[in-house]
């Protein structure tokens, strides 16, 4: 069940409304080094329904510190979405399936969007039916 919940804009002291999702979806961000990698664990992670899906986008450039010096790095960047109630177990399957000593694992409100959408991102995302 949605909620609809007031919210001010900025510069703007009329309300506004936003429906927030119920679970409440988020995006959470990774990079991987290879297509092959990203593709093998966003799989993974579909198939344990810790993700409802998660877009690829190869030619990412990255620049970054590490270990000392600045690297420069083509990645492939994945935008997973799921219910915040699953991120803890996410953030646990990435760290371990991932290459990367410290793989970059940020999560991001998803504030509104499309109904049908949402609650599909909700259902596929709420892990597997309890064995009885």
């Amino acid at each position: 069940m949605d909620a609809t919940v007031p919210c001010a804009s900025p510069g703007d002291p009329q309300q506004l409304e936003r429906i927030v999702p119920e679970p409440e979806i988020i995006a959470v961000l990774t990079t991987f080094p290879t297509d092959e990698e990203a593709a093998t664990v966003v799989r993974t992670l579909v198939e344990r329904q810790l993700v409802a899906c998660g877009n690829l986008l190869p030619g990412v450039r990255s620049i970054y510190r590490w270990q000392g010096k600045v690297e420069d790095a083509g990645e492939v960047l994945c935008v997973l979405k799921t219910r915040r109630d699953r991120l803890t177990e996410l953030i646990a399957a990435l760290e371990q399936l991932h290459s990367y000593d410290v793989p970059e694992i940020v999560a991001l409100p998803v504030l509104g969007g499309g109904a049908a959408y949402l609650q599909w991102v909700g259902a596929e995302a709420r892990g597997p039916a309890p064995r009885t």
